[in-house]
């Protein structure tokens, strides 16, 4: 015969049920309103037409002459970013873990490029880069021939000048979550192998970058897809001139007024995002087992 604890706990049950509902229905709604029905919506319209389903706004996307050079760009903006942005992010936080005098200074005036919006930094590297910036007239006041930084015909100068841009804009990003992650590992396991002759490369190598990962996973995945999602600072320095997805996007959107291309080039950028996001975390799964 079941005593009153097991009619207690049988008629509990079902209680918990409509409390869990009313707890996570509202957030299942919000998130899709606000990411499942857009995302749907665009799909739909990237391949719709006036007679049901085509692939014509596809097919216009990709003969464009900016498309394949706006895809280049952008993976080849991210492949080198990327890496330059964790390197300096790192050697920044590792140098503010030994506690240097005025590294609270520090970490505020690397982090102010957060307080920057995309646009203001771009118009910050234009006034330094133009032709006129600062930049030439610091060379012309040394004597030396002012360089054409932003100049149509140089592919390369205009990469690096977008390159250095989102690498003093972005930067501070992964430098926030670095340091909140070294934060959480005490220094008891740095001094242990320290005590069994560990260098500082065998320590970070050994010893922090493991304890880091999840953060790292988290900044990386993060960055990727922000990186993804660069327009403003190529817009102020470049134009059209250094094109990258999101700014073929908005040419298509708001210039060439065709929602229906850009919403195909959107869903090339959601693609790319989600297939590096699941590149990363099946590698970094891989590397941790």
């Amino acid at each position: 015969m079941p005593g009153p604890t097991a009619g207690r706990a049988t008629g509990s049950a079902p209680s918990r049920i409509p409390s869990v509902v009313w707890l996570v229905g509202p957030s299942v709604l919000l998130m899709a309103l606000l990411f499942g029905w857009p995302m749907i919506a665009g799909i739909v319209q990237a391949f719709a037409g006036p007679e049901g389903f085509t692939l014509a706004h596809v097919e216009r996307m990709v003969a464009d002459p900016y498309f394949w050079p706006s895809v280049r760009n952008t993976l080849l903006l991210i492949v080198v970013l990327i890496p330059l942005q964790f390197a300096l992010a790192l050697a920044m936080a590792l140098l503010l873990r030994t506690n240097p005098r005025f590294g609270g200074l520090y970490f505020y005036v690397w982090a102010i490029p957060l307080a920057v919006s995309d646009l203001a930094a771009g118009l910050v590297w234009l006034a330094v880069l133009t032709d006129r910036g600062y930049l030439n007239s610091v060379l012309a006041g040394l004597g030396l021939t002012p360089v054409p930084w932003l100049a149509f015909d140089n592919p390369v100068s205009l990469f690096v000048a977008v390159l250095v841009a989102e690498l003093w804009r972005a930067t501070a990003l992964v430098l926030v979550i670095v340091v909140a992650g070294l934060q959480g590992i005490p220094k008891d396991y740095e001094e242990a192998a320290a005590v069994f002759g560990a260098g500082p490369w065998q320590r970070l190598r050994h010893v922090l970058l493991p304890l880091l990962r999840p953060s790292l996973q988290v900044a990386l995945i993060l960055r990727t897809i922000l990186a993804f999602q660069t327009f403003a600072v190529a817009q102020a320095l470049t134009g059209q001139n250094f094109p990258l997805l999101v700014g073929e996007t908005y040419r298509w959107y708001t210039i060439l007024q065709n929602e229906n291309v850009a919403a195909a080039l959107a869903l090339v950028v959601l693609l790319l995002s989600m297939l590096t996001s699941v590149i990363y975390l099946r590698t970094l799964r891989q590397a941790q087992t």
